[in-house]
């Protein structure tokens, strides 16, 4: 099969994936509001189930599987999860992956039709990332409210989707949370960027790794600590993913 071909074939399969995450959507989400008055457990387990039908969808589209390793590590309290971001595909696999959980995000996304308002459902913390003293105060109070609410949350510390082999600056503000609240911090690693694009509509065939650590007890490690080990073990584990991902290719 020629590459002009094949690249024709991942456009196409692509596209169609984009059409149906639009109309799964735009169906899925005002239903969810109907679910306003249920508790915040369920409600977020009803916006689980949009991220699950993505997931779904993704494999029948494109033929892009997942396997996770490490399910064992997550604890049965509230945790702190750092995770890498490179793609969508982490954001809407998480939310059924892991127990119920609130994202830190930035607030636009919440200003989406339809989108944003099922979104708001989960009670994310919504922080304006202009304002960095300011959301960091904001993380921290809100993040305490939602572990004491038996949620655990969900940062990006890079603060934004980073192509494979690029690392941004880790944030310290999950840790500080961490740090404060005495719960334990879940680094998670994968290889999505690898076959979803940071930028662009094609998503390649195969399957996505992702690798959850084991807990960082914040009894024992300050909060500089813990954002050091983070990085070190995500960075390690990603780069070894992405080796691996490379090497699938080549054979």
């Amino acid at each position: 099969m020629s590459v002009t071909i094949l690249g024709n074939m991942l456009f196409i399969r692509s596209s169609i994936f984009f059409l149906g995450q639009v109309v799964i959507t735009v169906v899925y989400f005002p239903l969810t509001l109907l679910a306003y008055f249920l508790p915040l457990k369920k409600k977020i387990s009803l916006i689980s189930g949009w991220g699950w039908l993505m997931i779904k969808w993704l494999y029948v589209c494109c033929r892009l599987d997942y396997k996770i390793t490490g399910l064992e590590n997550l604890p049965d309290r509230p945790f702190i999860a750092m995770v890498k971001h490179q793609s969508a595909w982490e954001t809407m696999s998480l939310l059924f992956i892991l127990p119920p959980h609130c994202w830190v995000l930035k607030k636009e996304l919440l200003r989406i039709p339809v989108f944003g308002w099922g979104l708001s459902l989960a009670k994310p913390i919504a922080i304006d990332r202009s304002q960095s003293k300011a959301a960091l105060r904001q993380l921290l109070q809100q993040g305490r409210e939602r572990l004491e609410e038996g949620l655990s949350v969900v940062i990006c510390p890079e603060g934004t989707r980073m192509a494979p082999g690029v690392t941004g600056k880790f944030n310290a503000g999950g840790s500080m949370l961490a740090s404060q609240a005495q719960v334990p911090v879940i680094p998670i690693a994968h290889n999505s960027g690898s076959f979803w694009q940071r930028k662009g509509i094609i998503k390649r065939p195969g399957t996505i790794k992702l690798v959850i650590g084991k807990p960082i007890d914040p009894r024992t490690h300050s909060a500089s600590e813990i954002n050091a080990q983070c990085k070190l073990w995500i960075e390690q584990t990603v780069e070894q993913l992405e080796a691996e991902s490379l090497a699938a290719d080549t054979i």
